[in-house]
This record gives structure tokens, sequence and C-alpha cells, in this order.
């Protein structure tokens, strides 16, 4: 009967193991119940012929695989947090939950920020900790902040910086931070500094320069000026950019002890052999970059499984971290939810959440992958994790090529198809006598649009003979996992959303403001800072002013100069400016702003410009307008048109012309911005 049944077994593709696991369950029902021979034979023959189940070993036996490190999100690259800090209680608060907080929502184990360094780096620019090398100031930005905030939530969350740009001073007047090491690094270790000394966070890892060349020289200083203050648990990661610096550790002995992790961008869930072969810590340090509706959470789903199956790459972390920022710049609506409007409060906590759940809240980082995960055979893929203290979680996954394109790299084509999938518990598993497993399943249901999410399945995977059996349909992901605190977190609907309000106003009069900024306004070259000017005691004494007064080592392509963008379009705005350079200093007043992010330097609009060598312009018309500096003025630009412009924002800057801010400064007081809505065609 046995060699029948395999024989059959093997004509319908089921694996012979799989016809003896049905044995051994024939062999159970009938010892318990000899008159149920026959019913019980003839319905396990019917069972064999009618199914096509694969079968998957789980076991411990052979080993483990690759420690696991976690799953995080990106706050930077750049201001994509900007919005953020904005928001009233507590709907800030139910964010920064749904990001951070333990067995509620996204459980991330990982949060990486940028080193902010007074430059464009992709969404705005993000300010530095020194402008010049004479100063530091650790309150600048709020990086510091969310990190603080995240630890309040999780504090076993590992936290890593990364610099996009440098102020000018550390390439001192080149575009290249490598030519003096010893300065950069200093620069960098002055930042981890700060986060201890003055907000009580340690730095895990540090990053070189995202997605610029490595220097070899540059990576070597840096690790000996951390071991040489102290800093030794703080781990390198290089290059955040392509697999290259792999095959130079392997030649470079001095390189290959220096760093730590080996992190990589946008792999493709594909590693390459000599990075293998360094026998580091490999990292998808950022990957994702997706639009955040269903499409996105399948890549988000696919590429947390398959970057380790395909990989090995044992931390997977989200650019970006949160789509807090106005959406019509650069990656609108990426991250893993979405808070854009905090003047309503308004929040959207999407499917990429909880899809990271399915991984987070039932793993951490500690625990190992098994040697035993692959890919399913009808496409999709699954891995196992274990603490080594019993407990074991399965992360299946079967996403469709359509359904799960990220937005980089292209997604070669492949096939899902529904299945049977037997998993057979082996080693410790065994021995632990497992029998009840909790089962997480979401569905991303592209026909009806009527999604599952993160769902407590109310009947637990039973397990018989250490294995079961699922049905896999397309789109959906599953944990099964020994861990019981899994939650769904939520909380009562935030307010409705609703625009930018068209009558907004600030003068900045802020003793102790919170923030560097001033709320809602996105830098996106230079960097604007409340500053109380003490040589007015009347109502220029509360100001917002441009400080970088030297072009930075940049990322992106800055605009010549330097600009903040606020609010929406169809407004009037006044604005009170002072300019402070003689002849060469000037501000302008935008509206209908149509770029921004990286392509702010090919913004058009309606710009009114003023110089302190008495000239103005709109647009290209040049007159007299007997402006000059030291004196302040009353700007207002009103725009007769309902065309919506691809930015929502309107601007205002200060430039002077060619010569690229060098010594340029804004300060702008009392009703700094007067939104007013319109009336009639004015």
């Amino acid at each position: 009967i046995s060699n029948a049944f395999i024989s059959s077994a093997k004509k319908k593709n089921i694996n012979a193991i799989s016809a003896f696991a049905c044995m051994d369950l024939y062999t159970t029902m009938t010892a318990a119940v000899p008159n149920m021979r026959t019913h019980c034979l003839l319905f396990i023959i019917s069972c064999i012929l009618g199914c096509s189940a694969e079968f998957y070993v789980i076991d411990d036996r052979v080993g483990l695989g690759r420690e696991f490190d976690g799953i995080g999100g990106l706050s930077g690259g750049g201001a994509t947090s900007r919005l953020l800090v904005n928001y009233e209680e507590p709907y800030r608060s139910q964010i920064l939950d749904f990001l951070f907080k333990p067995n509620f929502g996204a459980s991330l184990h990982i949060l990486k920020v940028e080193i902010g360094g007074d430059a464009q780096t992709t969404d705005g620019t993000e300010p530095s900790h020194m402008h010049s090398k004479d100063e530091a100031n650790f309150f600048r930005g709020y990086e510091w902040w969310l990190m603080k905030e995240a630890k309040k939530r999780n504090p076993n969350i590992k936290l890593i910086g990364l610099p996009w740009a440098f102020p000018g001073w550390v390439g001192e007047g080149t575009q290249w931070p490598y030519f003096f090491p010893n300065v950069t690094a200093d620069y960098v270790v002055t930042w981890i500094y700060g986060a201890k000394q003055h907000h009580n966070l340690d730095i895990d890892y540090i990053g070189i320069w995202n997605e610029r060349k490595y220097d070899p020289v540059y990576i070597k200083v840096l690790r000996d000026t951390l071991d040489s203050v102290g800093y030794t648990n703080v781990g390198i990661i290089a290059a955040d950019g392509d697999w290259s610096i792999a095959a130079a550790m392997l030649e470079n002995p001095y390189l290959n002890d220096a760093v730590e992790v080996i992190g990589v961008h946008y792999p493709g869930t594909k590693t390459v052999e000599e990075a293998l072969l360094t026998e580091k810590k490999l990292w998808s340090s950022e990957d994702y970059s997706t639009f955040n509706d269903d499409i996105g959470a399948g890549c988000w789903a696919r590429i947390l499984n398959q970057n380790y199956v395909n990989g090995r790459m044992t931390s997977t972390i989200s650019w970006n971290l949160i789509a807090s920022y106005y959406e019509n710049l650069s990656f609108g609506g990426d991250g893993l939810m979405t808070a854009e409007e905090p003047w309503s409060g308004h929040y959207l906590v999407e499917s990429p959440i909880w899809m990271t759940a399915h991984t987070t809240q039932f793993t951490q980082p500690g625990w190992f992958y098994l040697q035993t995960v692959g890919n399913l055979a009808h496409g999709g893929s699954y891995v196992a994790l274990t603490d080594r203290q019993g407990n074991l979680t399965i992360v299946i996954e079967t996403m469709t090529h359509n359904h799960s394109q990220c937005i980089r790299p292209p997604l070669p084509q492949f096939d899902v198809s529904p299945q049977k999938a037997t998993f057979q518990l082996k080693g410790s598993f065994v021995s632990a006598h497992l029998t009840d497993l909790q089962m997480w399943y979401s569905k991303l249901d592209f026909e009806t649009k009527k999604d599952t999410l993160f769902q407590n399945l109310p009947v637990s995977t039973q397990v018989y003979n250490g294995s079961f059996t699922l049905r896999l349909d397309v789109d959906e992901v599953y944990t099964i996992t020994t861990v019981n605190t899994g939650q769904r977190g939520s909380y009562p609907e935030p307010p409705k959303s609703r625009p930018f309000p068209k009558n907004y106003s600030d003068d900045f009069t802020v003793d102790n403001p919170p923030f560097s900024e001033a709320p809602y306004f996105a830098d996106q070259t230079g960097v604007f800072e409340y500053f109380r000017n003490s040589t007015d005691n009347g109502s220029h004494a509360f100001t917002l002013r441009q400080v970088v007064t030297e072009r930075p080592v940049t990322w992106a392509r800055d605009a010549d100069q330097t600009i903040s963008i606020i609010g929406d379009y169809n407004l009037d705005v006044s604005c009170a400016v002072l300019i402070e350079t003689p002849i060469t200093g000037g501000v302008f007043l935008a509206a209908r702003v149509d770029q921004g992010g990286e392509s702010v330097r090919e913004a058009k609009g309606v710009f009114y410009w003023i110089y302190a060598n008495g000239t103005y312009k709109v647009t290209n018309d040049i007159g007299l307008s007997g402006t000059r500096e030291g004196v302040w003025y009353t700007l207002t630009l009103s725009v007769v048109s309902f065309v919506a412009s691809p930015l929502k924002g309107y601007a205002f800057g200060i430039g002077q012309g060619q010569n690229n801010k060098q010594n340029i400064s804004l300060t702008v007081p009392k009703s700094l911005i007067s939104l007013r809505e319109r009336k009639g065609n004015k």
C-alpha cells in the first residue's frame, strides 16, 4: 500500500515524504477506530490523488542562519518628517505609537536619521549641528526629538546616523568632504557626542556619505576617531550605495576591520559573492521608496522576506519612515504611513504599517533565521526565525509581480498562483511539542478593494504530527508564531482632511521655541531659524532668519538662492523683510512655485525680488526700487489666477544673483507672513 501511495504521489507531483505523512495519519486513525480502516483508506487515497500540497521543512538541526538585525525606517534624506513635529496632541503621539510602540503598529526595531548638513537632500534641507566650525547647537531640527520619542516607546530601538550633505566649512571650500578626513570625522563624532550629552541618546551605528563615493582613508580615520574618544561600540555602516565596497574590503584588511555592516541601497533582494565572503552583516540600509498604497505594501512585504531569502540581508530599512512633507514635493506619499496635514490633525495609517507588523511584532534583533528558508514552489517566499529559547516565527508572502513592484530597481517577471503548502517542524520544534500556533493574516485584495490587514485569526493553526498545511492565495501574508503578544493597535479616527488655512499668520513671538524652525515652513535651500533680534525692541524683535552663509558640500542641486516654502496656492502673501548684506544682498517673495526638493533649482513661479543696491524685478522685469540694506520693507504679492500649481506653496527667500549666497542673511519680523483669502479676482 505504501508503494502505491508513493507512486500516486509522484504522479501528482507530491513529495514522497507527504505520502508518508498521510500514512502516519492513516495509521493513527485506524489504530484508534479499527472499523474505520476501509473508509479512511479510501479517504486518504482520494486526498492524495486530488491534492498537490508542496512540502517545506522547518528545522534547526542543520544549524542556524544569520542573526536577525531588525526592520527600520529612515527619517531624512531629506526633511521627510518635517511636518510631523507641528501636529497637535493627541494626534502626534498617536502617529508615533503607530511607528514605534511595541506590539501596536509597525513596532520598528531601527530608526535611521539624517545628520543635517544645511543642504537640500530630497524633500528639503535639514539644519546642521555646526553651521560653522566655531559653534555647535544640538537642538536644531527635529531628529533629536524624533529619536527621543522612539526611545521613549521602545528603549531597545537601534539608532543610526548618516550624513547626506555637510556644511561648507567641512569641505574647506570644496565639494569633497574627504580632503580633510580628520575634520569630517571630528564633525560626525561631535554629532554623536551631542546626542549623548544633550539628549541621552546612544547612537549604535554611523554611516559615511549617503550614496556617494566612499573613501577608505576616511573610513579608517573615522574608526580611529570613534575609538579614541570611547565610542568603540558605535559600528560603521558602509557605504550606503552599491556593493562595490565589499570587493575592496576583501583586499584591504584595515578597511575590512573598520566596517561592521555592509549597507546597500535598493538591491532588488540580491547580493554579490564578495559581500558574502566578507562574513560581515549585510543590510538593505535603504529600500522601498514606493508610494504607500497597496502596491507599495506588496513591495514592502515581498522585500522584507526576500532580502534574506535571496540576498541574506538581515535588516531592511524603509525610505522613508513617514510621508510628513508637502505632498507635491519629490516622492510625495512614500513612507510607511502619511501625516502631511498638521493644521488639520489628519493622518493615514497605510497598509505598509501592517506589512511591517507581520515581522516586527513577532521577532526581535538577536533572533536568528533558520537555514530552512526559501521560495515557494508556486511563487512567494517564507522565512523562519527563532530566539533559541523555544519561540518560532514563520512569515509567508505570496505577492504577485504586478502588485509588488517597488519604484526601484526594475522587477523581473515571475508568476504566483494559489497553492497548498505543508510545513513540517523538525528538531527542537518537535521536541517542544508545539500543537497550537498563532496565525496573523493579511490579504491585499486588488479585485474587491476590500483588504484584510493584520488580522489575528480566531482559530489557531493546529499542528498534527509536527506539521500543518495552509491554502495560500495570491497577495497574502501569513505569520505563524508561538509569540502571543501581537496586537493591531488603534485609535479613534483622526480629524478629517482639510486644506492649508486660507487665513494664516505668524509673528514668531516665541521666547523659547521647541524647534528651531517655524511651523509649516519647509526649507528647500538654506536654513531658516527663529532669531531674537536684540537690536530691535519693537515690532521686529522676533524674527525668522536665514543663517547659511556658505555653500554646503551638497548632495542635490541646491538653488543658487535660499528658499523656504509654506502653505497652499490661491493666496495673497505679505512679508516684512530686512536685507542685512550691503549691495549684493536681496530677498524675494514667490507664488505658484512649481518645483521643490531635488528640482528646486529649476523652480518657476511668480518671483518678486528686491536688492540692496536699489533694484527690483518681477520675473524678468528689472527696474529701480530705491531699496537698500538695513531698512525694513513689506512685500505683498497677489497673483490673479486660479490655475493650480504642481507644487502647493508660497515661498520666500534671499539671493544675490549669481554670487551664490556669500554672507547673506535674512531677518523676518512680526507678521512675516499673512495669508489672506481671495476676494473676487484679487
